[in-house]
C-alpha cells in the first residue's frame, strides 16, 4: 500500500509542476502585452527548470514567449547585443520543438523574427565599430552568422573585427572556418547617386540599379569588382601564425593555398607580403615577378602590388605601379588617394625640419626653401585628389582633404567652390 501512495504523491508533484509551469507562461505573456517585458523574462526564469518535462506545445509556447520579451528588451535598448542572441536563441530552440512535433504554430512568426535580429545584429556591429567598439561588434557579427551561415560574409566581418580588437586566436579560428569554407568574397557591387538625399545607394543587380537611373530618381551609375578576399584571410592566418611563432605554419598555410586557388593572384601577393614580413627579400622579389607575368593587366593586383611597396618604404616603386594602375584603368579611384597619400607622407619631414631652424639668416633662407617645397609637394597632390572627388563626390575624407590643400595654398575661389558641394 505505501508504494502506490509514494506513486500517487510523485504524480501529483508532476502536475502540480505542470500547471505552475503553465501559469508562469501566462503571466509572462500578460507581463509581455503590458510592456513589462523584464518582468515577463523574470517569471519565464523560473519555470526554466520545468520544461525539459513539458510537452511540446508548452515548450514552444515558453521559448515563443521569451524569444518575443527578450527581443523587446533589445529593442528597448536594454543590454541589445546580449538580448538579441539570447532571442534567437530562443526561437532556434522553438523551431526545434516545432520541427520535432510536427507543429508550426510558432515557426513562421520565429523565422521573421530571426531574420530581424540577423540585420540589428548587423547594423548594432556596424554602430559599435564607429566607436571602437570591435570585441562587441566581433561578436555580434558571429552572432549574426551563425542566424543564417548561407551569409558567409559576416563571418570575414567578425573575423576582421576580431583583428581590429587584438583577439588574434579568435580572429584565426574563424579565419580557419574561412578557409574550410573555401570563401573567395568575389563579386560586383552596383551604385548609383541618389537624386534626392545626393547619397550613393546600392543595388542587388545591375538591372535594379539601371531600372531606377531609368526612371531618374538616381544617376552616375557605377560598378564596383571585389576581388576575391582569400589573399586577405590567408595573409591574416599567416600573421597571427607568425605572431605566435610559427613561420614556417605560416608559410605552408599559403602554399597549400596557392595549391588549391592556383587562378587567384592575390594569393602571390599574400606570400610574397609574408616573404617581406621575414626580410626574406630575395623569395619576395621572385614572387612579386611572377604576379606580375601571370597578369600584368589586372589592375586590382599593380595596386595590390603598390600598396605591398607602399608598406616595405619603397615610395618609388609604389608611385609607378599606382600610375600603372591608373593606365590599365583611369577610374580606378584608390590609386588617386593612395597617390596623393603617398606624396603626403613627405609634409612631416619637412615641418620636422621647419620646427628646429633657428633665425638666422641661413635659417631663414632655408625656411623658405622649405616653405615653397612643401607647397610644391601640395600642388603635387591636387590633380589626384580632384579626379578622386569627381569620382567619388560622396567621399568627405578626400574632399576635406583637397580642402585643407587649397586652404594651404590660399586657393580662395577652389575652396569655397569645393566647399559648396560638400555635405556633411
Amino acid at each position: 500500500m505505501k508504494s502506490k501512495y509514494v506513486i500517487l504523491a510523485s504524480a501529483l508533484l508532476i502536475s502540480v509542476a505542470t500547471f505552475a509551469q503553465k501559469d508562469q507562461i501566462k503571466a509572462a505573456e500578460k507581463a509581455l502585452k503590458g510592456g513589462n517585458s523584464a518582468e515577463a523574462v523574470t517569471l519565464l526564469q523560473g519555470a526554466e527548470s520545468l520544461i525539459p518535462n513539458a510537452t511540446d506545445a508548452e515548450k514552444a509556447q515558453f521559448f515563443f514567449v521569451k524569444g518575443n520579451a527578450l527581443l523587446d528588451l533589445a529593442n528597448k535598448n536594454v543590454e541589445t547585443g546580449k538580448n538579441l542572441s539570447l532571442a534567437a536563441k530562443a526561437y532556434q530552440d522553438l523551431l526545434a520543438v516545432e520541427k520535432t512535433s510536427g507543429k508550426n504554430k510558432y515557426s513562421s512568426q520565429a523565422t521573421t523574427s530571426i531574420i530581424d535580429i540577423k540585420y540589428k545584429l548587423i547594423n548594432a556591429a556596424v554602430a559599435d565599430s564607429k566607436i571602437d567598439k570591435h570585441l562587441d561588434s566581433a561578436q555580434k557579427l558571429y552572432d549574426a552568422y551563425l542566424l543564417d551561415k548561407k551569409d558567409t560574409i559576416n563571418l570575414y566581418y567578425a573575423a576582421s573585427s576580431y583583428v581590429n580588437a587584438k583577439e588574434y586566436d579568435k580572429a584565426l579560428k574563424l579565419y580557419e572556418d574561412l578557409k574550410t569554407l573555401n570563401y573567395s568574397g568575389k563579386g560586383v557591387n552596383y551604385f548609383a547617386t541618389n537624386k534626392l538625399t545626393g547619397e550613393e545607394n546600392s543595388f542587388p543587380s545591375a538591372q535594379e540599379r539601371d531600372k531606377m537611373v531609368k526612371i531618374t530618381t538616381h544617376e552616375k551609375p557605377r560598378t564596383e569588382i571585389v576581388p576575391s578576399k582569400r589573399g586577405e584571410i590567408y595573409k591574416n592566418i599567416a600573421l597571427i601564425l607568425v605572431q605566435n611563432g610559427k613561420t614556417e605554419e605560416a608559410k605552408k598555410a599559403i602554399s597549400d593555398a596557392r595549391k588549391a586557388n592556383p587562378e587567384d593572384t592575390s594569393l602571390i601577393l599574400t606570400e610574397a607580403n609574408l616573404y617581406l614580413e621575414t626580410k626574406d627579400f630575395e623569395t619576395y622579389k621572385k614572387l612579386i615577378a611572377q604576379a606580375l607575368e601571370k597578369n600584368p593587366n589586372d589592375a586590382d593586383l599593380v595596386f595590390n602590388l603598390g600598396v605591398i611597396s607602399a608598406n616595405a618604404k619603397n615610395p618609388v616603386e609604389a608611385e609607378k605601379y599606382y600610375k600603372r594602375v591608373i593606365e590599365i584603368n583611369p577610374n580606378y579611384i584608390n590609386a588617386y588617394i593612395n597617390l596623393a597619400a603617398l606624396k603626403l607622407e613627405n609634409e612631416k619631414v619637412i615641418i620636422d625640419e621647419m620646427n628646429k631652424l633657428g633665425t638666422s639668416a641661413k635659417d631663414m633662407k632655408r625656411y623658405d626653401e622649405l616653405k615653397n617645397k612643401r607647397f610644391d609637394l601640395f600642388r603635387s597632390t591636387i590633380p589626384y585628389l580632384v579626379k578622386a572627388v569627381e569620382l567619388n563626390p560622396t567621399n568627405i575624407d578626400v574632399a576635406k582633404t583637397l580642402l585643407n590643400v587649397y586652404s594651404a595654398l590660399e586657393m580662395t575661389a577652389e575652396y569655397k567652390a569645393l566647399k559648396g558641394k560638400i555635405k556633411e
